[in-house]
């Protein structure tokens, strides 16, 4: 039905108003989730990701999550978030502007993923009432993301 409705064009505010649909709940505007991401600029496949809030604690669950060889011998391009620098050892570390280009791959996609993760868009009918179907969808996303890297970069 919303599908159709779409389709004639009705705006989503109406199709959620006449339908008494929520536009976007994730469980309570309340509960921030941000999507922590590092991003290896070679080949471009995600290599760690944690979904939470903005503390200390999600950048080093970040950290933790990326293999151990990133760990070791990877130099990090991050912004200026305060929790990097808790984090992340200052041998690795090179924090930087959006000027300076560093952060480039990593922005261009999470732009990617807002377009096609259709429940991180403000307003959308694609919901969750749990915070772990959120979750979920981007996980699904990201090992989707990464298989094509994976079969462009066989082929080359």
């Amino acid at each position: 039905m919303i599908d159709r409705l779409l389709l004639e064009k009705i705006p989503l505010v109406g199709i959620a108003r006449v339908l008494k649909l929520s536009e976007s709940c994730v469980d309570n505007k309340g509960n921030k989730q941000w999507v922590w991401l590092a991003l290896d600029a070679l080949t471009h496949e995600l290599v760690g990701c944690h979904i939470g809030d903005r503390s200390t604690c999600s950048a080093l669950a970040l950290w933790q999550s990326m293999p151990a060889v990133y760990r070791q011998c990877a130099l990090i391009y991050t912004d200026y978030w305060e929790a990097y620098q808790a984090v992340l050892p200052s041998k690795r570390h090179r924090a930087g502007g959006k000027e300076t280009g560093l952060t480039s791959y990593i922005e261009h996609f999470n732009n990617t993923l807002r377009q096609r993760v259709s429940r991180l868009v403000r307003q959308t009918l694609s919901f969750s009432k749990k915070v772990e179907n959120h979750i979920a969808a981007i996980w699904n996303f990201i090992h989707y993301y990464n298989e094509q890297i994976c079969l462009r970069l066989s082929n080359a």
